[in-house]
């Protein structure tokens, strides 16, 4: 190979790159135009192959020093500034797109909502008129630890907070995915979830509320409650959507109905899970935590939902 020829071919690419990086470095990647930052792709790969060929052929040491520093570069503004990018998406996601997203699709978070709270009715109702209604839901070990022993069963948490918390967190995630993924059914599946959960819950507070047990009990939901529920109900609205998609797409073909409320119900998933890991993390280390008075838990749980219902009507 001819050293001098080669690299007057490649000087060229190696000047225009260091121009191109020059600006990026003063102004940020988005100072280029769409044509640019192509360019720029494709001459950090044309360096990259330069600086590979260069070591090979032993070119010399103050040429493969001067590509190596425009690769460094080349790559540190590229993958790092890319991956700069993605946090800031993020991070805009998490402040304005989430609520935008709640917001838009608040008829199904309400639906999701509403058959939770009915559902609850209903357990509550008929676990009063009829204590053997409560056995077909509650299993049998709590019911028997609350009549008989008068203990509420949350106790078992506290000196494996790590491990409990860890467990919550996996627990809340499965049930909030599987009621997107019960979408995937028509909706009906999400809709069984909401039902079954609602009448658990239903079922559960009556059992401690005629066994003088509700005030510590929901003392103890209070806290994570506030964030661990609304999560579900938005899961659950996702759920719907991607069930009005398949059985009642209107003015969309199918498929494209499928990819709109989908993108929506990713949007919800991907925002809920923040919400989770916190709710777990309090559930595992708060709300069982006997040292805490039962009012601090109260207006812990009532502030966060407060500042929830806040955050998610924030405009845009």
């Amino acid at each position: 190979m001819n050293i001098q020829r080669w690299i007057g071919r490649r000087e060229e690419n190696w000047q225009r790159l260091n121009l191109l990086l020059k600006k990026v470095e003063e102004k940020g990647l988005k100072s280029l135009r769409s044509r640019e930052i192509r360019e720029l792709a494709s001459l950090y790969r044309s360096v990259a192959a330069d600086l590979a060929r260069a070591r090979s052929q032993q070119v010399g040491k103050t040429i493969i020093q001067s590509l190596q520093s425009l690769t460094t570069r080349g790559y540190s503004q590229i993958y790092q500034g890319s991956r700069r990018q993605e946090w800031q998406a993020a991070i805009k996601f998490y402040l304005w797109g989430f609520p935008s997203v709640v917001q838009q699709t608040l008829p199904y978070i309400v639906l999701a909502t509403a058959l939770f709270v009915l559902a609850g009715l209903v357990a509550w109702w008929y676990s009063w008129q009829d204590p053997s209604f409560m056995s077909l839901i509650v299993p049998e070990r709590l019911i028997s630890q609350v009549r008989d022993d008068h203990k509420l069963w949350m106790g078992s948490i506290v000196g494996i907070e790590p491990l409990a918390s860890t467990d919550i967190m996996i627990n809340n995630i499965s049930v909030s995915f599987g009621a997107v993924a019960g979408g995937i059914t028509g909706g009906l599946y999400t809709i069984y979830l909401m039902l079954f959960n609602g009448l658990l819950i239903g079922a559960v507070g009556t059992l401690v509320g005629q066994n003088n047990l509700a005030y510590p009990f929901w003392a103890f939901v209070f806290p994570h409650g506030s964030l661990e529920l609304p999560a579900i109900f938005f899961a659950g609205g996702a759920g719907l959507l991607l069930g009005k998609a398949i059985l009642f797409p209107g003015k969309y073909r199918r498929g494209d109905a499928l990819k709109y409320y989908g993108s929506l119900a990713a949007q919800l998933v991907y925002g809920i899970v923040p919400m989770l890991i916190i709710a777990g993390i309090i559930e595992g280390f708060f709300s069982p935590n006997p040292a805490i008075p039962d009012p601090v838990k109260y207006l812990a749980g009532m502030g966060l939902f407060i500042l929830l219902f806040k955050y998610c009507s924030r405009g845009n």
